[in-house]
């Protein structure tokens, strides 16, 4: 466990150093939220700024999850890096789990920056358990993105890797209405996407009405999916590390 922490402490001081990483977890977010989020319409229920507050968080925790990791990694075991880390004292496992953990700490600033937004330019007022249900929802539900960047990252050649995970992230985004809200056909068919499961349970937080107990259910399914395709990519790849 020593080994993974510290892994996973050097990850994040390389994120911290990324620009890229930088600009589309936390920078774009914030940027779309403060030309788009002030509108005087609502949507599933609540104000559209306090849906947008919880999209643009939902947009920058689940982007940093998926598409920096999945480059990375792929990159990574391109280079040999994770044949040398087989090496040491480090579990077998222990690469996926830090990179989940990075995942995970680095989200929180997206979520908590765009959080506050809609509190302070938004004027979203909730209650305080509210926010932290939300942030939970959010910061958690961007694990789901990581276990998937895992399972592409140790598949795929970075040549393509980039396109896989942009095809695949914005058609959770469009489906999932990160961008706009959903109606109509387009909004029976995303349904049962991570990223609206994830954007539903904190309107329904935010507007005091009883979350359906499928969302949650969704958001765990989701989770075992991506992660057992992520063990079988590890296994699949495990003779050629």
């Amino acid at each position: 466990m020593h080994g993974i922490l510290l892994l996973t402490r050097a990850e994040i001081s390389r994120l911290r150093r990324n620009k890229r990483y930088l600009l589309f977890t936390v920078g774009l977010p914030v940027i779309l939220y403060l030309i788009v989020g002030k509108q005087a319409a609502r949507v599933y229920g609540v104000s559209f700024t306090a849906y947008y507050m919880v999209a643009m968080a939902t947009f920058g925790a689940f982007s940093g999850a998926l598409n920096g990791n999945a480059i990375r990694i792929s990159e990574e075991r391109k280079v040999g890096w994770i044949r040398q880390l087989r090496l040491t004292p480090l579990p077998a496992n222990g690469y996926v789990v830090a990179k989940i953990l990075t995942s995970m700490v680095t989200t929180i600033l997206s979520v908590v920056i765009v959080l506050l937004l809609g509190r302070f330019y938004g004027g979203v007022h909730l209650d305080g358990w509210k926010w932290v249900v939300i942030a939970i929802v959010v910061w958690l539900g961007s694990t789901i993105f990581a276990a998937l960047a895992v399972a592409i990252g140790y598949r795929f050649p970075p040549d393509q890797v980039q396109p896989i995970t942009i095809l695949v992230y914005f058609v959770f985004l469009a489906l999932g209405g990160v961008w706009f809200p959903l109606s109509g056909a387009l909004k029976t068919l995303g349904q049962g996407t991570p990223t609206y499961e994830a954007v539903k349970i904190s309107t329904d937080v935010i507007g005091g009405i009883s979350v359906p107990v499928g969302l949650p259910i969704g958001l765990v399914v989701w989770l075992a999916i991506f992660v057992g395709l992520a063990i079988l990519s590890v296994r699949s790849m495990a003779e050629s590390l």
